[in-house]
């Protein structure tokens, strides 16, 4: 076959690239295939025990039982009735075996001032029982704390309590697999920055390996999303702190307060809320940091029990739709509505999903031309729901022909193939 380019363009080309190259390697690596919780719990600093997660447990199915039971809740937040038995019958049983995915001990607005003496005694006891729940088998899969922020005026009580934390886990043995540190209100890039040589100095001195202390990001304050210079800080900090972030996490009633929004209308629905979350999905595309929505405030207490669920789980898939997997929980009863409109999300993507991935084991045309991507999305979406127990492993196998690790490369195939 003849050509008609010289030889000598291809290495050209690929000399003009190679910036090109090295950035796609390195800024966006893609999902690194590794388990995100649906949901992070928040808790008051002072109140976390090493068998919070079986109480809170036990508390939700106590309140699901309250509405008639998993199946009737189901059907009353608008689940439709055929999927209803299914999707309560998995959601009693991830209730009972792991209710918390993830659970953040919080010292920042959850927990407020209580003065360094409290605060300091508040973080060993938090510690300790992370400690006991590790040698128990009962810690969630992601366990850690929300510091203070590093503003002026909380910045010194922020570090020393996050060196206290620290400190303690790794006397007491070892930092937990899922060891999650939240920084709060960031503002600025600096503040990122700051917080990651904070953490490569508390690695050093403990001698741990580098890279692991990762941290979440708080996006709730306006300066983050839209700057003074008229940038966008947000898109700039998977590159300011690289493989330190591990997610950015969408602060609701800060950012939405922040904007002049009333207290009756600040909800993660808000239209200033959806603009700020596009941002932060537009910033971290391909970078492999995960994103998480934020809460709602509204509880499933009392009369109005059912009108906050239905929110509850209106949100979440709304969440969910929108490409955000995870979001805040902060009340026991809030995890019934947590799983069921997550599990029903997946169960009703299931058919559809497991068909199109059949073709692609089977290497058959089916009704709809599924590119790549698109299969990479299907792929991310049944892993998703398979790992948070929406979908059986059994069932991905009997319905699509493939194994879990295939499903996992068909994910993320940039990160099996590096």
């Amino acid at each position: 076959m003849r050509t008609a380019l010289p030889p000598t363009l291809s290495a050209s080309i690929d000399d003009r690239l190679a910036e090109t190259d090295r950035l796609l390697a390195t800024a966006y690596p893609g999902d690194d295939g590794s388990r995100q919780p649906v949901h992070t719990v928040y808790v008051p600093g002072d109140t976390v025990t090493h068998d919070l997660p079986a109480v809170w447990g036990a508390e939700a199915l106590a309140a699901a039982d309250s509405a008639g039971g998993a199946e009737a809740l189901a059907i009353g937040v608008g689940i439709r009735p055929d999927l209803a038995a299914t999707v309560a019958r998995l959601v009693e049983r991830k209730l009972e075996v792991e209710p918390v995915e993830d659970l953040r001990i919080d010292f920042e607005d959850g927990y407020g001032d209580r003065g360094d003496t409290v605060e300091d005694a508040d973080v060993l006891r938090a510690a300790a029982q992370v400690g006991a729940a590790m040698d128990a088998g009962t810690a969630p899969p992601f366990i850690g704390i929300r510091f203070k922020s590093f503003e002026a005026a909380t910045r010194a009580r922020a570090i020393r309590t996050l060196d206290l934390f620290v400190t303690a886990l790794v006397e007491h043995g070892d930092l937990p697999d899922g060891l999650a540190l939240t920084l709060p209100k960031a503002s600025t890039l600096a503040q990122v920055e700051a917080m990651a040589e904070v953490a490569a100095e508390l690695e050093r001195v403990h001698g741990l390996a580098d890279g692991r202390l990762r941290f979440e990001v708080q996006v709730e304050t306006p300066q983050l999303v839209l700057g003074a210079d008229g940038l966008a800080p947000v898109a700039r900090i998977a590159h300011a702190a690289p493989g330190r972030v591990s997610g950015l996490h969408f602060g609701t009633y800060d950012y939405t307060a922040a904007l002049g929004i009333a207290a009756p209308h600040q909800s993660l629905a808000h239209p200033s809320a959806d603009h700020a979350k596009a941002v932060m999905q537009l910033a971290v595309a391909g970078t492999g940091i995960r994103l998480s929505d934020g809460s709602s405030n509204v509880l499933p207490n009392g009369d109005r029990a059912d009108e906050a669920w239905r929110l509850h789980a209106r949100l979440v898939r709304r969440s969910l739709e929108r490409g955000f997997p995870q979001g805040w929980d902060l009340h026991p009863a809030q995890l019934p509505t947590r799983f069921l409109a997550t599990y029903a999300h997946y169960r009703d993507g299931w058919f559809e999903a497991s068909a199109r991935l059949r073709h692609v084991h089977d290497r058959t045309a089916g009704a709809v031309l599924d590119e790549p991507a698109t299969v990479r999305a299907l792929a991310g979406f049944v892993l998703r729901g398979v790992r948070c127990g929406a979908i059986t492993v059994e069932e991905v196998a009997t319905a699509t022909g493939l194994e879990a690790s295939t499903l996992a490369a068909l994910a993320n195939p940039r990160r099996m193939t590096n």
